[in-house]
């Protein structure tokens, strides 16, 4: 075997993470019919990701990306991401904006929730992690779907409601009321707005 490929092969500790952040089908081909509509508020959300994940990453918090196939059974991550970086307009800088590095993990789910049918809650035991800090779009389905089963097994959950996106307004203000209400998920922003990027305060 190549010696590269042995290396590949080569086993590598979970990291201690109390808390994690993880970005729920950040890297997207936006080919489906509403995805126009879902574009803008993404892009905008995308870049203030961008900027909490590196205030996270500072801090000591794994990254976790937990990504949907998009029904390419064949494919791996990598394929997918390689393909939406190649993308024209903001369907390719976002996912070039938010490609992950070699540090953080990634996840491949077939369905809405990030828990669903895949290692995520086998990972967060393992690495320790009490605190989830969930963005990504859309909010009212895979990003609610994920929030509330972390709910369910028992993480604290953060969704910073300017790192979400959705295809509506209404929508988007019916996830984040869910989130907050009957699902006792923390909403605030992650920054404070119109102030450049600053953090809110925590």
């Amino acid at each position: 075997m190549p010696p590269s490929r042995a290396r590949a092969l080569t086993s590598t500790p979970l990291p201690h993470s109390e808390q994690v952040l993880l970005l729920v089908d950040v890297i997207n081909p936006m080919n489906f019919p509403a995805a126009e509509d879902l574009l803008p508020s993404a892009w905008d959300a995308a870049q203030r990701v961008a900027r909490l994940k590196k205030r996270l990453a500072a801090r000591g918090a794994t990254a976790i990306y937990a990504n949907d196939n998009y029904g390419t059974w064949h494919s791996e991550f990598r394929d997918i991401l390689a393909a939406c970086q190649m993308l024209p307009g903001r369907r390719g800088a976002i996912a070039r904006l938010l490609t992950p590095t070699p540090q953080d993990l990634v996840i491949l789910k077939p369905q809405h929730s990030a828990f669903h049918s895949t290692p995520l809650q086998h990972l967060l035991a393992r690495m320790g992690t009490r605190k989830l800090v969930i963005v990504g779009w859309a909010a009212d389905m895979c990003v609610m779907l994920s929030a509330t089963d972390a709910r369910m097994l028992g993480h604290e959950v953060w969704v910073p409601r300017d790192c979400i996106a959705a295809e509506t307004p209404a929508r988007y203000a019916a996830a984040v009321q869910q989130l907050q209400g009957p699902f006792d998920c923390t909403v605030r922003p992650a920054f404070r707005s119109g102030a450049a990027g600053r953090p809110a305060a925590r």
